[in-house]
């Protein structure tokens, strides 16, 4: 294959790949300090995930990806468990993501529900249930659903966002942050005032999978870090803008977590007498939203069914209908978000439930990162011949520091994510420490229990179809 891609190409496939208007009122919550946040962010977690991820797609581009790596280094259990975290983080944000849709829409027909448990549950439940059936029977258009959503309901409203939340300060118009040396550095004296950074990381991941590009990149060595450079800034510069812009007219803590965006809206089209733009933001946010549920719904089924043509998971769970859909695996997928999405009405409320299962999620992702940078820094000793055309600079001097930053840096943060928040109502903290804990168990346990109760006949099936 031809080397296609540019420098500002590759950007925009990392800006598409991680921004998202949804994460803007989660990182709001820390004010001014969000600026300090996202810069640590970037250093300690970001750019080493890009850095890393690059290295490992052009070494091992073979179908697989983070499976690939870890197997690579570390053998097939701990490969299995990798791509199962995978999975089963992004189960869990589809509950999250279909909140933010709930909320959305909650603001089109009235405002109030955005704050209603049982509507919201509602929604993710019934949106969830039919898009999975959608895909059962193939989504052709998925594709153009994603493209127009990514600009529709990320980039319009984002910059309209951002450009009022500019107007708004330059008008001399309350702040509700103060913009002093003193309130850009947070309070990091207890962890529960850290617990939003787990937050704030998993809002910049995801660049591991625009990774798998690095290969089709003219001159990877010095156009990769320069294509990261330019998405960093990009991203970052969204992420800031967007974020204040959200701070300075909300209190922080009136700010929902699921329709902060909105609340912002709505500030300012009222202060410059526009209410009719709400809806029409609403309705953009919303399908924006739905073009990336509707294009990514199969995308966590994907790695697991890899894993049971491998024989790693019964027979019924590697067939595919007529139109090439593994229906047991999304059924099953459907079932767990079902019953993931019952937080909502266990917590005290629809922000608190949000957290909570974003939480959840923040520390799965992290454990599946620490097993990507450790993976990484061991592939280095383990396999030096093998030839990659991006290579992190400095020999493994320079593997360790950017691969032992990211791993410090996603190992502390998962320790911090275990502390409720002191800024929302997560009710009883026990629940909440337990709730964490018990599903991170299952998550790690569930792949160990499956190879060990692993039936001969699954790849006795296996070399049978194959035949």
């Amino acid at each position: 294959m031809s080397k296609k891609l540019g420098i500002f190409t590759l950007a925009m496939i990392n800006v598409a790949a991680v921004a998202s208007v949804r994460n803007w009122p989660t990182i709001a919550e820390y004010g001014l300090s969000s600026v300090f946040f996202l810069i640590l962010a970037a250093l300690c977690f970001f750019i080493p995930v890009a850095m890393v991820s690059a290295e490992l797609a052009t070494g091992w581009p073979k179908t697989g990806g983070v499976f690939v790596w870890v197997k690579e280094a570390f053998g097939h259990r701990t490969g299995f468990l990798a791509v199962w975290l995978l999975w089963a983080e992004n189960v869990i944000y589809y509950p999250t993501l279909l909140s933010f849709i709930a909320g959305t829409i909650a603001y089109i027909i009235e405002p109030v529900l955005a704050t209603s448990t049982l509507y919201t549950l509602s929604i993710i439940v019934g949106l969830f249930w039919i898009t999975t059936f959608a895909n059962l029977f193939g989504m052709g258009a998925s594709g153009w659903i994603s493209t127009v959503g990514v600009i529709a309901g990320t980039l319009l409203p984002g910059g309209l966002i951002i450009i009022l939340g500019m107007m708004w300060f330059f008008s001399g118009n309350p702040l509700h942050i103060s913009f002093s040396w003193e309130n850009l550095f947070p309070n990091l004296h207890t962890p529960t005032q850290l617990v939003f950074f787990a937050g704030v990381l998993t809002a910049l991941a995801g660049l591991e999978m625009s990774a798998v590009h690095a290969r089709d990149v003219k001159n990877p060595q010095k156009s990769y870090p320069k294509a990261l450079l330019l998405s960093t800034l990009l991203i970052l510069s969204l992420y800031l803008l967007g974020v204040l812009a959200i701070a300075i007219v909300i209190p922080q803590n009136q700010i929902s977590l699921v329709a902060g965006s909105l609340q912002a809206f709505s500030v300012f089209v009222n202060a410059y007498h526009m209410p009719w733009l709400t809806p029409l933001i609403a309705i953009l946010l919303a399908f924006g939203a739905f073009g990336t549920l509707s294009t990514w719904i199969a995308g966590p089924s994907k790695g697991l069914l890899g894993a049971a043509q491998g024989g790693d998971l019964p027979p019924l769970f590697r067939r595919l209908n007529r139109y090439g859909a593994p229906t047991a695996l999304l059924i099953t997928q459907a079932v767990i978000v079902t019953l993931f999405s019952l937080v909502f009405l266990i917590m005290p409320t629809v922000s608190s439930a949000y957290w909570i299962l974003n939480a959840m999620l923040a520390e799965l992702y992290l454990l599946m990162y620490i097993l990507l940078f450790a993976a990484a820094i061991k592939l280095r000793y383990k396999r030096p011949d093998v030839v990659r055309a991006y290579k992190i600079p400095g020999g493994v001097i320079g593997m360790w520091c950017v691969g032992g930053i990211g791993l410090l840096g996603s190992a502390a943060t998962f320790l911090i994510g275990f502390f409720p928040p002191e800024q929302i109502k997560t009710g009883n903290e026990t629940f909440y420490v337990v709730f964490l804990i018990v599903g991170i168990l299952i998550a790690c346990t569930a792949p160990s229990l499956i190879l060990i109760f692993k039936k001969p006949h699954w790849n006795h099936q296996l070399s049978h179809e194959k035949q």
